[in-house]
């Protein structure tokens, strides 16, 4: 897998074969962030900005907004070959002072670890058979995780049928062979 955009261009980043986790496509990341520059209702300045970046499996999210801004991510993923794999692909990139890993649930990051710092972008993209990250999301809003002016961007499966719309205001969502990705606030 390579970054698309910014001063990591073209450098691969590892990933795992694994069930529990699939890297985000290059192309749906592309157009992710073609939103978050150009959208209407979801444009957002990731310059300085704190990005969280839940399951984040080898952190091709987090990684791509490193190399496109100056900002920083926390990167949360309990999976112990993925958050690995993810602290190597830091390491090597060379951006460990504008990183922080956290190799634990996401749940337990938000309930007991979370240490009230605002993020203006919240990535979640958890396995597609898994509901729970509707607690989750639900777990960011009563702790007020976000600055005001802030986005949360959900990757999902196509077919997945969760109502968003109870949870959060959805601004844009749109399909992308498997993967649906729907952007948001509170």
């Amino acid at each position: 897998m390579r970054i698309i955009s910014g001063r990591f261009k073209g450098k691969k980043i590892s990933f795992i074969s694994s069930s529990n986790t699939r890297p985000l496509r290059d192309y749906v990341r592309e157009n992710i962030f073609n939103i978050i520059a150009h959208g209407k209702k979801t444009k957002l300045n990731l310059e300085k900005a704190n990005i969280l970046d839940l399951y984040s499996g080898v952190g091709s999210f987090g990684i791509e907004c490193l190399s496109r801004y100056l900002c920083n991510v926390v990167f949360v993923e309990k999976d112990p070959k993925a958050s690995s794999n993810l602290k190597k692909n830091i390491i090597d990139l060379k951006v460990t002072n504008r990183v922080k890993i956290i190799s634990q649930d996401v749940k337990i990051y938000i309930k007991k670890i979370y240490n009230k710092n605002k993020f203006d972008l919240i990535f979640l993209d958890p396995p597609y058979r898994d509901v729970s990250f509707l607690n989750i999301i639900t777990l960011i809003k009563e702790k007020k995780m976000f600055n005001k002016n802030h986005k949360i961007i959900i990757h999902r499966e196509r077919g997945c049928e969760e109502v968003l719309s109870d949870y959060l205001k959805i601004d844009l969502e749109k399909n992308y062979g498997r993967s649906k990705i729907i952007f948001g606030s509170f």
